[in-house]
């Protein structure tokens, strides 16, 4: 069989790196079509002699690269005759359906869209809505199978969509063996990182963003006025200038981490107490999953993807992402009681093993008619 998967961002390849490795040696083509930043493809893909083609994609809705990569992608999918066209990321996934829309009947390739979290939710900006919707909903009637990785937009798809299967996946998988007997000095690597051997450390990873909300936590931790309570994020962003001072501002900078990019995100989480994850939109969220299985309560938002595992009083706690307050006082629950720490560490290790890569591939595999 041969397949084509197409994204926007080159990186986003980097989730599919298991499932891909088993379709290679089960003698499957793969083949990868992506923006013009092709050497974020991580490399094991070149290694694995998959092609990659450069595409004129664009992340911004509304740019002529859009409308080029449409023929790009039709002409790619005629010459070369795939058989499944996977596509992911909103504008190149648009782009990929109508590009393919004639050819499932005149080649018949089956065009599969994982929607990695509807940018329309409960809750979300109109403007979404208004953009967003109306494109995957006539997007929709392009595609055979739309896999969705929560419950929320699963839903909404089976209600909503056109497409002639909705799948639910969730996720993309973690490979939970890499969590298994992590070797970290607790002291030795808090010391790396500027951050007292007994404070309370609450940890983040994800991009310095809006939507992350990293503020969020900040905002709590100055209303917590706590000076044994730090703060630290592994993640860069355009929001880094604003958070150092928004911490300046609240009093609080020596208590706050910003840590940039890390490849060793398992190690500090186990060097931390509790992860907390705020965003204002999440189609699922590995960061907090990943957390999960290092034995972290979790601290989250109310939102999307998110309410999938976490669950108020037993895997932690969560919020409204804007609820300063209704941060700060589930951080102060588990200050105050290290016993509970413990107790919801141990439960989401055991709970996070039903997002096993293993488990998830079987379901793509399924999927794909394997």
């Amino acid at each position: 069989m041969k397949i084509l998967y197409v994204t926007t961002i080159g990186n986003t390849m980097s989730f599919f790196k298991d499932f891909i490795k088993k379709l290679l040696n089960d003698g499957h083509i793969v083949d990868i079509a992506t923006n013009d930043s092709v050497s974020s493809v991580p490399e094991c893909y070149k290694d694995w002699e998959c092609r990659i083609f450069s595409l004129s994609c664009n992340r911004t809705p509304i740019n002529k690269g859009n409308l080029i990569v449409i023929k790009q992608i039709r002409n790619l999918v005629k010459k070369e005759k795939y058989d499944i066209v996977h596509c992911h990321t909103p504008i190149a996934a648009a782009c990929t359906r109508l590009a393919c829309r004639k050819l499932r009947k005149t080649q018949n390739v089956k065009v599969i869209y994982t929607a990695h979290g509807f940018h329309f939710y409960k809750g979300a900006p109109k403007l979404n809505w208004l953009v967003y919707y109306p494109v995957e909903k006539i997007c929709s009637y392009f595609t055979d199978k739309l896999i969705t990785i929560n419950r929320e937009d699963y839903k909404l798809a089976k209600h909503k969509m056109k497409a002639k299967e909705v799948c639910y996946v969730p996720g993309v998988g973690i490979d939970l063996s890499k969590f298994d007997n992590i070797q970290v000095g607790r002291t030795e690597k808090r010391k790396e990182i500027g951050v007292p051997e007994d404070c309370f450390l609450l940890f983040s990873v994800g991009e310095l963003n809006e939507n992350k909300n990293h503020q969020i936590i900040i905002k709590a931790l100055a209303k917590l006025n706590n000076p044994n309570v730090h703060y630290a994020i592994a993640g860069v962003g355009d929001k880094k200038d604003y958070l150092i001072q928004l911490s300046k501002d609240l009093g609080v900078s020596e208590q706050v981490h910003l840590l940039g990019y890390r490849n060793d995100v398992a190690e500090l989480n186990c060097s931390a107490d509790v992860f907390c994850f705020p965003s204002y939109r999440e189609g699922l969220g590995i960061a907090a999953i990943e957390a999960m299985a290092c034995g972290l309560p979790i601290i989250t938002s109310n939102v999307h993807g998110i309410n999938d595992y976490s669950e108020d009083g037993v895997t932690g706690y969560k919020t409204a992402p804007t609820n300063v307050d209704g941060f700060a006082d589930a951080i102060q629950k588990l200050i105050i009681n290290l016993d509970l720490v413990k107790k919801i560490g141990q439960y989401n290790v055991d709970f996070a093993k039903k997002y096993e890569v293993s488990q998830i591939n079987c379901l793509m595999k399924n999927i794909y008619d394997l």
